[in-house]
């Protein structure tokens, strides 16, 4: 891809200055904090004073005040080296802190966002249940007023950084009778989990953030992939909630979620991108090196077929994935491109991580090389921000109304 065609001159320096943070300090650390499931508190607080945590955020919130394809770019060059990495950017910014940012009143975006995109404390979205999945308008978690309260109930399964965070939106039912115009928003707050290591490192808490009595996490998952982002149950019994937390108006937290969940098309794409770009660099460089029948492997045209499929496949994601991030940063619609891109890249990623295991042989099935890791890392690309199944929907509609029109 001609990199001028998105990107300019600071786009470029961005890009360099992760890529050299995510070659060293992430590089060197990815396989142990996979092995162990740990979060990375310490590139947590190195990725906070790089300003990656509110990276697409205005300079008066917190925030880095880059736009939207810079955001892309560190997503991806992350997910190059690891994808738990990425993913903790791309959570606690999309899922986390943008529905804040673009429904929040004043007062809550000065209240909470600052928090956020600094990298104070780490942010979740409590969208997920275990009953509403694909389903998300299937929520079960009810949200009953009373006084200046709301007083919430339910569990929220699947949730990133349901441990480490403070800060989390939380979909709930506050009229069942009206369907999805009935589910509501709310600002959350507990302490997290890791206190320890977070004030080992000098992030992830913040003092002054209420504790909503009834607001817990629960269950921590035992994952195949992403095993070094966290991935906790959220608990709420008669959890109280002042009303001041309400996100927007009464009855459009699914309409604001369905938003929320567009833009974070965008930011699975350019992860799984990212996991595609690296399997392919480390499958690239180890059959240029691999000696069988007295030459390097590479020179195999069997072989040779596979990494150009590869490549041409990535160009092809890359195109789609910027095409729809342009897009969003100009305002335009871009729904139907947000879930081709995340539709194409997501199960580009499978597909790449599976040739590249290929390439290596038996090397690529032990942990010597990062190819299994980025494998396992890929598979809930294709099912994580919507499945490949809902993406296909989601376009057949947009391709169904525009016949329509």
């Amino acid at each position: 891809m001609d990199d001028a065609l998105y990107f300019s001159e600071q786009h470029l320096a961005t890009r360099e200055m992760v890529r050299q943070f995510a070659r060293d300090e992430v590089a060197p650390v990815a396989a142990k904090l996979d092995a162990e499931a740990k979060f990375p508190w310490e590139n947590i607080r190195k990725m906070a004073d790089l300003g990656l945590l509110g990276v697409p955020w205005p300079e008066e919130l917190g925030g880095a005040g880059l736009d939207l394809i810079s955001y892309m770019i560190v997503i991806n060059e992350l997910a190059k080296v690891d994808a738990s990495h990425g993913l903790t950017i791309s959570a606690h910014t999309t899922l986390g802190t943008s529905p804040i940012v673009k429904f929040g009143t004043a007062a809550q975006k000065q209240r909470y966002v600052p928090l956020l995109a600094g990298g104070r404390v780490m942010g979740g979205f409590g969208l997920t249940e275990p009953e509403a999945g694909s389903d998300a308008g299937g929520t079960r978690t009810t949200a009953v007023r009373k006084g200046d309260r709301y007083i919430l109930n339910g569990v929220k399964r699947f949730i990133t950084h349901g441990s480490v965070g403070e800060i989390f939106v939380v979909t709930a039912v506050t009229d069942r009778s009206k369907g999805t115009k009935g589910i509501s928003s709310f600002i959350l707050t507990k302490p997290t989990s890791e206190l320890t290591a977070a004030e080992r490192v000098g992030v992830g808490h913040e003092p002054s953030l209420p504790a909503i009595a009834g607001f817990r996490a629960g269950k921590k998952e035992d994952k195949l992939g992403w095993r070094a982002s966290d991935t906790c149950e959220l608990i709420m019994e008669d959890a109280e909630v002042p009303a001041e937390n309400l996100l927007g108006a009464e009855g459009q937290g699914f309409v604001n979620f369905m938003q929320t969940l567009d833009n974070g098309r965008i930011g699975i794409a350019s992860l799984s991108l990212g996991i595609a770009e690296g399997a392919f660099e480390q499958a690239l460089r180890y059959t240029s090196t691999r000696k069988q029948f007295g030459q390097p492997v590479a020179h195999f045209q069997g072989v040779q077929f596979q990494l150009s499929d590869m490549a041409t496949q990535i160009e092809a994601g890359r195109h789609l994935m910027f095409h729809a991030a342009w897009l969003a940063q100009h305002k335009r619609p871009f729904s139907k491109e947000a879930a081709m891109a995340k539709l194409f890249c997501s199960e580009l990623a499978m597909r790449a991580t599976i040739t590249a295991v290929q390439l290596h042989g038996g090397y690529g099935y032990t942990k010597d090389y990062p190819v299994e890791r980025f494998m396992r890392d890929a598979k809930i690309c294709e099912i994580g921000e919507g499945t490949s199944e809902i993406q296909r929907i989601v376009i057949a509609r947009h391709l169904l109304q525009d016949l329509a029109d």
